[in-house]
């Protein structure tokens, strides 16, 4: 079974700190606003769903000591904990579209004793992670139809259940096809800097006893030109209303080389990644990262001193070269240059 990556337990949100595997399994318990925002810009937290439910549970640790008497004292001090919040990373959009569910939340219920708000509040907060087990689970069958027995993945980062409440999106859907009886291999990119496909995508997959082929970012062209790989399969932080989708360093290149190779490269994302008030992905915020984190590796400077960095945690792969974006709402594939989602934009919260 995949683990739990975020739990809420007794008051206190219970997160695998990521950034101690794979050599730790470690669990961090945060019983406040501030030790899970450090938890979340520190990466012990990451993946776009995850970071939804993260900021969810945020708000009801942010709140959950108020004196405030009335709505609107509540309501201020509600927006400072989601201000603080939101400033934690700026490109996974289920981060702002959790702080958003939660707002209006409170503000349905204004009417209410501030102490039931509170209760309101946590169980939204619930509810959110219950449908993001429900959604994972629906994208794993939605993907799983189209890997055929004996196919060959790539991936890159970690699109698994470490980066959600449950199963996972891109791993996800290896995960299904497995369970209905389909062999499948997986090669995964390191991801540098931070090695997010070599430490924790490879942990999460041997712990389910896939074959995995562990890889450097810059052997996935040699390894398509070989005929290795059948299809490529990604996560996203944010999609935009074209489709076009932000998601871990790297992933635009290994788009453009499987287009040269003619594999299929596909996207996998709950529907609460998708951002449709950007028209396209050159709108998405990318975050810049801190220099250390290509200067130095586990312990050690590896650069000269005084280089200059240039450290995006994200790229933007346009819709172009993406064949097809599975969420639990179906396969939304390409037509002519752009990704149409059609009537669902109407259903998104």
């Amino acid at each position: 079974m995949p683990i739990k990556t975020i739990e809420w337990i007794e008051g206190k949100v219970k997160i695998i700190d990521q950034t101690k595997l794979p050599q730790k399994l470690e669990y961090i318990y945060c019983k406040d606003v501030e030790t899970l925002r450090e938890a979340i810009s520190s990466l012990k937290i990451r993946g776009a769903p995850a970071l939804g439910i993260a900021a969810a549970f945020g708000v009801v640790l942010g709140i959950k000591d108020s004196s405030a008497q009335d709505h609107l004292s509540f309501q201020k001090e509600m927006e400072k904990v989601i201000d603080g919040l939101a400033r934690s990373r700026p490109t996974a959009v289920n981060l702002f579209w959790s702080l958003r569910r939660m707002r209006d939340c409170a503000e349905k219920n204004k009417d209410k004793e501030i102490k039931e708000i509170k209760a309101i509040l946590e169980k939204e907060a619930l509810q959110i992670i219950k449908e993001d087990k429900r959604c994972n689970r629906q994208i794993g069958e939605n993907g799983a139809s189209l890997i055929e027995d004996g196919e060959t993945i790539l991936t890159h980062c970690n699109a698994g259940a470490l980066a959600t409440a449950d199963y996972g999106t891109a791993l996800g859907i290896i995960y299904r096809a497995k369970e209905k009886g389909k062999k499948v291999k997986v090669y995964i990119d390191e991801t540098r800097p931070l090695l997010q496909g070599a430490r924790l995508t490879a942990w999460e997959l041997l712990r389910e006893g896939i074959e995995v082929v562990l890889i450097c970012d810059n052997m996935a062209g040699q390894v398509m030109q070989e005929g290795k790989i059948d299809k490529v399969l990604v996560g996203a932080d944010r999609v935009a209303a074209n489709g076009d989708v932000a998601n871990k360093i790297g992933t635009y290149m290994l788009a453009v080389l499987a287009k040269e190779n003619g594999i299929p490269f596909y996207v996998a994302c709950p529907f609460s990644s998708i951002d449709l008030s950007l028209s396209s992905g050159k709108a998405i915020p990318i975050e810049q990262r801190n220099s250390s984190e290509i200067t130095n590796g586990w312990g050690k400077r590896i650069a000269p001193q005084g280089i200059k960095t240039y450290n995006p945690a994200f790229d933007v792969t346009p819709a172009r070269y993406i064949k097809g974006i599975i969420t639990e709402k179906g396969i939304h594939e390409k037509k002519g240059d752009v990704i149409i989602f059609e009537k669902e934009k109407y259903l998104q919260r």
